[in-house]
This record gives C-alpha cells, sequence and structure tokens, in this order.
C-alpha cells in the first residue's frame, strides 16, 4: 500500500487528487494539509511513503516544506505540483529533494503512474521537461550554500561525462544508446555509476548538476 498525503491550500485541488486515488486498490490518502507548516505537523503523527506538495502555499511555501521533509532520515519522496508557467520555484524543490513535478492538470493515469513510480525510487520528471524549466529558471533562482562546481564531476570519465551531457539535454536511456551505438543496458550501467560517483539520487538530481557546473549551458531566454 502507498500512503500519500496531499498538501495544498487550494481544497478542491485536494478533492479531486483523493477522488482519483481513494478509488485505487494499491494508494491509500493518509492525511491532508492546506500548508506547508500544517503538513509537517501532520507527518509527525502519520506514516506517509509520498506527499504531495504544491509550490505556492500560505506560512510554508513548498520549497522549504520540501527540504524540510527531504531533511528527515527515512522520511517519505515528494512530488511537487506546479502550474509551471508561474511556478518557477520548482528548480528550487528540485534543488531540495523533490523526487520530480507534475502539472497540477495531470491526467488521472499519469498522477497514479507517478506516485507509484516515486513510491519505487524513481523520479517522475521527463528529463526533457526538466530541461526547458532549467533552462527558462536556473540562472535567476538562488541555489544552495554549497553549489557544484565543474571540478565536482572530475570523477567520471570521459564516456561517463558524454551520457551525463545526454541525460541532461533530454534524451532517453534507448536515445542515448542510440546516439553512441552502444546497448541500451550500457548506457542504463553508465547513468547507474554517474549517480553513484556523483552521489546522486536520480535523473532529476543529475540534469540539475549538469547545470550548475557548467556542463550544459542554460540558454539564453529571448
Amino acid at each position: 500500500m502507498v500512503r500519500v498525503v496531499l498538501v495544498d491550500d487550494q481544497e478542491l485541488v485536494r478533492a479531486g487528487f483523493r477522488m482519483v486515488l481513494d478509488v485505487e486498490q494499491d494508494i491509500e490518502v493518509v492525511g491532508e494539509a492546506g500548508d506547508g507548516e500544517t503538513a509537517l505537523e501532520l507527518l509527525r503523527t502519520v506514516a506517509a511513503d509520498v506527499v504531495l506538495v504544491d509550490i505556492r502555499m500560505p506560512r510554508l511555501d513548498g520549497v522549504e516544506t520540501t527540504r524540510r521533509i527531504r531533511a528527515v532520515a527515512g522520511g517519505p519522496r515528494v512530488l511537487i505540483l506546479t502550474t509551471f508557467d508561474l511556478d518557477e520555484y520548482a528548480y528550487a524543490a528540485l534543488k531540495a529533494g523533490a523526487s520530480g513535478f507534475m502539472l497540477k492538470e495531470v491526467s488521472p493515469s499519469d498522477l497514479l503512474s507517478a506516485i507509484r513510480a516515486v513510491h519505487s525510487g524513481n523520479a517522475v520528471v521527463a528529463p526533457s521537461t526538466t530541461r526547458r524549466l532549467l533552462d527558462r529558471f536556473a540562472g535567476q533562482l538562488v541555489t544552495d550554500d554549497d553549489p557544484r562546481t565543474p571540478d565536482s564531476i572530475e570523477v567520471l570519465t570521459a564516456r561517463e561525462r558524454e551520457v551525463l551531457v545526454l541525460v541532461a539535454r533530454g534524451l532517453s536511456n534507448a536515445e542515448i544508446a542510440d546516439r553512441l551505438h552502444v546497448a541500451e543496458a550500457t548506457v542504463k550501467a553508465h547513468v547507474g555509476r554517474i549517480l553513484t560517483k556523483l552521489d546522486l539520487r536520480d535523473r532529476v538530481q543529475a540534469v540539475v548538476l549538469a547545470y550548475e557546473t557548467g556542463l550544459v549551458e542554460v540558454r539564453p531566454r529571448s
């Protein structure tokens, strides 16, 4: 059973998500909160696996809420809810430890797939979508107190660095394999080693790091 907590200041949004989730045999909504502070208090009393967190909320926004949730060892994973075009801090939430982000108008099937994927330890953001978000906002947002530097990726081999660039450009494992003329399993192995060497949680963090270190440059906005 995947235990889910819904955190959004719009009651209708929470109700809509609950209607979708309540009919699933393997998903249970164990709590709701209308702001970050209430969510943190709730998570001290209920066990959750995945928390859906809105970006813009009163009292405590989604970025700081995510950071505090992920600071607890063994705590639940976080999916960010965003309107994308308006929420410029989704990137900051990814840096704070979110496993990805999704649009509020996400389809029911995509919402269910995302929750199950995050529960399984995977990131749910398509690399190309992450890339577009970073292209737009990475140069504007405040980063953490210990930003990555180009030296951070020196531990990678030339091939691993090449794979990381392609991951950051939004290519899937299959597309990278085709580009490099290798087996998809080989690409998967490279990605795994990249995550291990750089102490990264998932592909989302790998994309963020590629931008932070300058391995992939942010495109100038028109």
